[in-house]
């Protein structure tokens, strides 16, 4: 037998070993069963007892998942929801346990983030509360009504995704939980739209950045030789225009191509304060706008990882939205930070006029704008360096304003 061989023999080994030293760390009995392996894995009184078996009749992975809970020896079930929990909330998809009645008894954090809600305040609550959408349209209540499990199902509803449940049963057959597992395809999208920014972003710098250089050169070198008419034309309209539409391909360069961020740790209401603050306070005044900080104190004791000027420009931008939507000769911005699930929520709100729904779906798509000199990349730009922040940007709007929600990760100050 060759080395290579006898390592990958004892990789193997290893990963076994590892395995049943976690199966022994559960704090409950369990057995497991895979069809399609031929081979069971169970595990009582707190030993992990491995059998390998093989049936060939049966080549199906089981749609029920059975726990053998011994009330005398073993944690009741509600401790062992709260032994999963802190694993479940490294999980980048939605999971949430309900009992036979569509009570919520364990929500991961990714599931409460993305639906905007407080994780420890949705459990003992039906599972509507938490997806705000009628009962025929979630899916978890279906699989308990037909008392099976889902898989693979696409759900097109308010969210765009895939659903599997699992049933957890009983002695006596009844459902005792229901273990819904939703995969958010909405980044995916977002994802396919930016690759297919890239390609024609690639192909505009190709073709229309080189001829403006050229252009801006031709008339930079013959400005001299000409009437001072047409000089004050080349300087005051033909050389900005050029510029402009050199700008507008960068910035569309930088929506569809990832650039660096030099993130650094920061506390992010002395940002607000400070350098946000002192920023807006001189322009605030010229245009006549009110802005009230409402500042989330327990966040002092913590920070995030952003690079200071990337997120000047996304405040700024929305600044300068604002601004332009103004119709009221004064204008009230507020900018509230809060501590939420383990993130920071930034929310910054006018009181303009609002965004028409017809249109709210498409504002950070790049170059949708409404207004005539704008170029629809300031939003597309400011989301795209918030999710290069491992964060996520939203809308929402009416006739009384405009609030856009920014998230980011925090984490506990090294001084503490």
């Amino acid at each position: 037998m060759d080395r290579k061989m006898e390592k990958k023999i004892e990789e193997l080994e290893k990963e076994v070993q590892f395995y049943k030293h976690f199966a022994q760390q559960l704090p409950f009995t369990f057995q497991f069963t895979d069809y399609s392996l031929g081979m069971a894995m169970a595990k009582k009184r707190g030993t992990a007892e491995t059998e390998i078996r093989f049936d060939v009749a049966t080549h199906q992975i089981p749609a029920e998942l059975h726990l053998d809970i011994d009330p005398i020896s073993d944690l009741p079930f509600e401790k062992v929801e709260a032994f999963l929990s802190p694993i479940l909330d490294l999980v980048p998809h939605h999971i949430v346990f309900v009992d036979g009645n569509g009570i919520i008894t364990l929500c991961n954090l990714q599931a409460a983030n993305d639906t905007g809600v407080d994780r420890d305040e949705m459990i003992g609550k039906h599972i509507r509360d938490l997806l705000k959408l009628p009962d025929e349209l979630i899916m978890t209540l279906k699989s308990i009504e037909k008392n099976e499990p889902i898989y693979n199902q696409e759900v097109l509803d308010r969210y765009y995704g895939i659903i599997n449940t699992r049933l957890i049963r009983n002695e006596d057959g009844s459902i005792k939980r229901v273990i819904s597992m939703f995969q958010s395809l909405n980044l995916m999208k977002e994802t396919e739209k930016l690759a297919v920014a890239g390609r024609i972003a690639a192909g505009i710098a190709h073709e229309i950045r080189n001829p403006l250089t050229t252009v801006r050169g031709y008339l930079q070198f013959f400005k001299n030789e000409l009437p001072d008419r047409i000089v004050s034309l080349i300087d005051k309209l033909l050389i900005p225009e050029l510029d402009r539409a050199n700008g507008i391909i960068t910035d569309f360069l930088n929506i569809a191509k990832p650039s660096e961020v030099k993130a650094e740790k920061m506390n992010i209401n002395q940002f607000i304060k400070e350098d946000l603050g002192i920023l807006l306070h001189s322009e605030a005044l010229l245009r006549d706008i009110e802005i009230h900080y409402y500042l989330d104190e327990r966040l002092n004791n913590y920070d995030i990882e952003a690079d200071k000027n990337q997120l000047l420009q996304v405040f700024l931008n929305l600044f300068h939205n604002a601004v332009e939507a103004k119709v009221k000769k004064t204008m009230r911005i507020s900018i509230t930070s809060k501590l939420h699930n383990n993130i920071v929520q930034i929310f910054f709100c006018d009181d303009g006029p609002g965004i028409p729904p017809t249109i709210i779906d498409y504002i950070f798509d790049p170059f949708f704008s409404t207004k005539e000199t704008g170029t629809g990349l300031g939003l597309s730009l400011s989301r795209k360096i918030i999710e290069l922040h491992k964060g996520t940007m939203k809308v929402q709007s009416n006739e009384t304003g405009t609030c856009f929600l920014i998230e980011l990760p925090v984490c506990i100050r090294a001084s503490l």
